[in-house]
């Protein structure tokens, strides 16, 4: 049965070079045969956190917001693709993935990183295992993490280089990590509710 994904992205930046990675990412996971949307902040563009769905009375959360927490609500399983923006994390993916919680809880995700330099993202992706994990998610292991991201892909969005090379080496451990946790954490909302 295949793995319903969503790959959140959260750069607003006008020359934003990750969203090469979140593509590739969605097209990787379909290539397993799994069913991945990205899910591009920018795109969604909801506003600066004020109030969360849960916040709203039932019908009254903007439609963009709505239909955003029915679509989380029935994923399988989440990646990240975070830069790492001043050492933290990037605001833009933040204020999305704020705007919800209970849509989150018992299900997987994994944290995919970048960054310009050598060091891939490491300290952001460090920032949001901390924070998925408080908002009810099962954070993966195996992280996929990369640097020199402006000359990781060639002009068709396909890894390039050496450092492209790793991402390709890398991404099979990333994803089956993903799908295992995925494929147990659904036989065990099967058999069980959720305790909370």
């Amino acid at each position: 049965m295949a793995r319903d994904i969503l790959v959140f992205y959260g750069s607003y930046r006008r020359d934003r070079q990750g969203i090469e990675l979140a593509r590739w990412i969605v097209e990787a996971l379909q290539a397993r045969g799994d069913e991945a949307e990205l899910i591009d902040a920018k795109v969604v563009d909801l506003p600066m956190l004020d109030r969360r769905f849960s916040d709203y009375a039932a019908g009254e959360a903007p439609p963009a917001m709505t239909e955003l927490a029915e679509r989380i609500a029935a994923a399988d399983g989440f990646v990240f693709v975070t830069g790492e923006y001043n050492g933290g994390l990037q605001p833009g993916l933040k204020n999305l993935v704020d705007h919800f919680l209970a849509q989150y809880y018992w299900r997987p995700a994994a944290i995919a990183s970048y960054s310009a330099g050598p060091f891939a993202g490491i300290r952001s992706a460090t920032a949001w295992r901390t924070t998925l994990g408080a908002m009810g998610m099962v954070v993966t292991s195996t992280p996929l993490s990369l640097a020199r991201i402006g000359g990781a892909f060639d002009a068709d969005g396909r890894p390039a280089g050496e450092d492209g090379g790793r991402l390709e080496k890398a991404f099979p451990r990333f994803a089956d990590d993903l799908c295992w946790w995925i494929d147990a954490a659904r036989k065990q909302r099967e058999e069980q509710a959720p305790p909370f």
